[in-house]
């Protein structure tokens, strides 16, 4: 029987398909739309089209909807860093992990 792997988030994370635009390079010159997999109050993970290096400082902004906020929806800004790429997904697509280091919620005006 094959040992289990020990879960090391500290938070739970949510299965949400969201859409959130990311942008990263030097001073955010790169920017991409992407779909979640997952997010936590702590990460994000993420599908893009090309990888972005572990370690790069990334932000994105997504909306979290009235079934998450159980109120009107929510548009949040995050800074964080990459701490994981996976190319090897089925759909072509990169999984990107990134950890949040600091966020803000913004009006939608």
């Amino acid at each position: 029987m094959a040992a289990t792997e020990q879960e090391k988030r500290a938070t739970r994370r949510f299965a949400l398909r969201l859409p959130v635009s990311v942008s990263y390079g030097d001073n955010g010159a790169q920017e991409s739309s992407a779909q979640t997999r997952d997010v936590s109050a702590r990460g994000i993970c993420f599908y893009l089209d090309a990888a972005i290096a572990a370690g790069s400082s990334i932000e994105f902004t997504l909306i979290l909807p009235p079934e998450i906020t159980l109120t009107e929806s929510i548009r949040v800004r995050c800074k964080g860093k990459v701490v994981r790429v996976d190319e090897g997904t089925a759909n072509g697509k990169v999984a990107v992990a990134a950890v949040i280091d600091e966020y803000e919620f913004l009006s939608e005006a």
